[in-house]
């Protein structure tokens, strides 16, 4: 492999290496790994390995607790909250992944509120993995402020992301997902850690002005799908990823890309449905019906069915890192 070029492996070593360097614990740096490493596989590189050198960062000044331990309990028959002791949001997530699915089963609909929490990532991995245990599901959370109210300059609400998953028997999960603003803002870090332009449209500076510098969007607002209905949407979920939680607002919440300041306090909703019980068994025709009629339209592309390509390709292939980013990991990882 080239210099720039990890294998699946190689890369998952390299960032446990360079968080443990970082104050983290073997535990949570191998949760972190994970879920970084999936994310790049998959083509998402904003929430892959460009996230390393914050991560970091963040633990090495404690504004991360990179040794913290999630805890659990049942606040109601149908609800857990977890706690995620303002530490990195993985390992939470792991474990509300693995307690949902019996309790969705036993209730019908289940949630996991994840509190006092951090950058969740890859919010399709988290529904792929409850899909492929027989779930519909969606995630929410909030994110530090970078979109403004339609009509304001004035930065409130995160990016916010939203996933959704759904099994569908035989085949591979559904799995869409999307944060509100017009990309996720990790892509505009990763273009702005290389150097690299983006394309008009995606953000403004703190004039209000669109831009295609990073350090400049980085500085300003995202803007958000579908204009004053993506800055609605953006609203709607931070009530369901701080106010339902208890957790900071976007506009109260420290930035995820530096060391400095607070720990972020941020929060996220899991809800977990058991298809067989809501549709008296339909569930399954029901939604290969409805896959087998997207599959068959001219043109049509299944949503997020591209990961599946890209993750065979790095199986094989090894992941290709940006030189920058490459070398910044491996300096934090004592060189390895």
């Amino acid at each position: 492999m080239s210099d720039n070029r990890l294998s699946l492996q190689e890369a998952h070593d390299l960032i446990v290496s360079a968080l443990v360097a970082s104050k983290t614990s073997a535990e949570n740096a191998a949760s972190v790994a994970r879920a970084l490493v999936a994310a790049e596989a998959s083509g998402q590189s904003g929430h892959g390995l460009s996230r390393v050198p914050s991560y970091a960062a963040q633990s090495r000044t404690g504004k991360v607790n990179g040794f913290a331990k999630p805890e659990m309990q049942k606040t109601a028959p149908g609800i857990l909250r977890i706690d995620a002791g303002l530490g990195f949001a993985y390992p939470a997530f792991e474990m509300a992944i693995e307690a949902l699915p019996e309790l969705a089963r036993s209730q019908g609909i289940a949630m996991a509120v994840v509190a006092r929490s951090h950058h969740f990532g890859q919010g399709g991995a988290h529904c792929e993995a409850l899909a492929t245990r027989g779930l519909v599901n969606f995630v929410f959370g909030n994110t530090t402020k970078s979109i403004a109210p339609w009509g304001s300059s004035k930065p409130l609400f995160g990016t916010n992301p939203v996933a959704f998953g759904a099994p569908v028997p035989g085949g591979e999960p559904l799995v869409i997902d999307l944060a509100v603003s017009k990309v996720a803002r990790g892509k505009i870090m990763a273009a702005e850690k290389t150097g690299s332009a983006i394309p008009e449209g995606w953000a403004l500076d703190v004039d209000g002005n669109p831009t295609t510098n990073a350090t400049a969007a980085m500085a300003g607002t995202m803007v958000p799908i579908g204009e004053a209905k993506g800055a609605a949407l953006a609203m709607m979920i931070e009530v369901l990823g701080a106010c339902l939680v208890g957790a900071s607002l976007g506009f109260e919440s420290s930035s995820l890309f530096n060391g400095e300041g607070e720990a972020p306090d941020l929060g996220q909703v899991i809800i977990a449905i058991d298809p067989g019980l809501s549709s008296l068994g339909a569930y399954g025709e029901r939604i290969a019906t409805l896959m087998a009629a997207v599959e068959g339209a001219e043109g049509a592309r299944v949503p997020g069915s591209k990961r599946f390509g890209l993750r065979e390709k790095a199986g094989h292939e090894g992941l290709l890192i940006p030189g920058p980013i490459l070398a910044e990991i491996r300096a934090l990882a004592g060189g390895n």
